[in-house]
């Protein structure tokens, strides 16, 4: 049967891995596909890059509209990043009536609405498994594996830069500092790492993972995003005293009142299968009303790992190209028309377990006020835990874990223990995931 013909946009890390994949493994996707799939034209700023990774076999150029505009292109692939040009692209190959397949989170994330109407009405097909963590299928699984369940909740460690610094800040109980120059050495982390350690990469990911649980719009400025630049290595340390690991978690849970869709440094019961997931690998659990937790862990970034994903994703496509538009599977999982304009709760009205931790005078009655505060607002506590002041020192740490509560009511306690005289400075507040219901 007639070749694929694959435009390739950006062959960078991902994009070279796309290419090794597709060229070593060809004969073996052709059989899955049904025909041959073959990258015919390549475009990168970096020429000479693009030609010593094709190994000069395929045609290259500089002009990624070019390739976008070129009639022999059947799916192109975009894996240049960002989100202004990548989009003007994606929307011009859509419009060219050119499948997509793209491993840009971003671009979903805050354009994923326009981008899969356009892609509706053009009848064509936007694949974006390689999108979110990596290798792991975890899009396919959630919108095809589990479309009999009624999707409660997923919680995933969908960074591998954070998780890489946490298991060493865990492990060395060094300062998240010292990780991070660590971590851009061995190449974990970039030269500027705000995206992966405030937690907006996996922001964006939590946003299509929630999109495609619960059949919602994409919507990454109604998000809570925390990162773990502020987190304390002592906050870890405590933590594991008390059977407890620190992952920067994505959570999104639908609940009564709506779509809780948060990022943030989380406390896992040790025992967890997630709380081991340790370096730079990323782990989803998801939790289905027939199926219960299912976890799909691995590599979440990477050349190789990444191309798997996007390789898959052309395999799909080939499959699917010539189906009918209403026979295909919907891009977030729900039928276009049968999206739903759930609230997104804001992180005030959310609720969990709570971590927290403060200096006080060693007198006595400052337990007493503190669980006064906490009680007079129906905060139960879980477990407490009186530090011995160091020698010479007349303050020791208090570290108390709550029972589930509202945000807006241990807010409302923080600042009343911040308020008392025997408290110096800030309290440290950490959320809490039993990731067991």
């Amino acid at each position: 049967m007639k070749s694929i013909n694959v435009g390739l946009l950006g062959i960078g890390t991902v994009g070279g891995g796309t290419y090794t994949v597709l060229t070593r493994n060809q004969e073996e996707i052709a059989r899955r596909a049904g025909r041959p799939i073959a990258i015919t034209r390549v475009a990168d700023r970096n020429l000479e890059l693009a030609r010593q990774v094709t190994g000069g076999n395929v045609a290259v150029t500089d002009d990624a509209f070019a390739v976008v505009a070129d009639p022999d292109i059947d799916i192109v692939v975009e894996l240049i990043g960002g989100y202004t040009v990548a989009r003007e692209l994606v929307l011009k190959a859509i419009e060219n009536g050119k499948h997509v397949v793209t491993a840009n989170k971003a671009l979903i994330a805050l354009h994923g609405n326009e981008i899969f109407a356009a892609a509706q009405k053009k009848g064509v097909i936007v694949a974006f498994e390689a999108a979110v963590a990596g290798g792991i299928p975890i899009i396919k699984a959630v919108r095809e594996g589990l479309a009999a369940n009624r999707i409660e909740w997923i919680a995933g460690i969908i960074n591998g830069t954070t998780n890489f610094i946490l298991s060493e800040m865990r492990e060395k109980g060094l300062a998240f500092a010292d990780v991070l120059k660590e971590a851009q050495r061995l190449g974990y982390a970039e030269a500027d790492p705000t995206f992966d350690v405030e937690g907006i990469d996996a922001a964006h990911k939590l946003m299509i993972l929630a999109a495609i649980g619960f059949g919602i719009p994409v919507q990454f400025d109604k998000a809570y995003v925390e990162g773990i630049t502020k987190l304390d290595a002592v906050d870890i340390r405590y933590a594991e005293e008390l059977g407890y690991r620190v992952k920067l978690l994505g959570i999104t849970k639908r609940t009564d009142k709506g779509v809780e869709l948060r990022v943030h440094p989380t406390l896992i019961p040790e025992k967890r299968l997630i709380a081991n997931v340790n370096g730079a690998m990323n782990a989803v659990l998801v939790k289905g009303d027939a199926v219960g937790p299912t976890l799909y862990y691995g590599a979440g970034a990477g050349a190789e790992p990444t191309a798997s994903a996007v390789v898959a994703d052309l395999v799909d496509v080939t499959r699917t190209h010539t189906t009918d538009v209403h026979q295909r599977v919907p891009h977030l999982a729900f039928q276009p028309d049968q999206l739903v304009d759930l609230p997104i709760l804001p992180i005030s009205e959310v609720s969990s377990g709570y971590y927290l931790r403060m200096r006080a005078l060693d007198k006595p009655g400052v337990l007493a006020d503190v669980t006064r505060i906490l009680g007079d607002r129906e905060i139960s506590i879980d477990a407490m835990i009186q530090k011995e002041p160091q020698e010479g020192e007349e303050q020791a740490d208090i570290i108390i874990l709550t029972h589930v509560t509202v945000e807006k009511n241990m807010d409302d306690a923080i600042a009343a223990i911040e308020a008392l005289p025997a408290i110096s400075g800030k309290v440290t507040r950490l959320r809490m995931e039993e990731l067991s219901r």
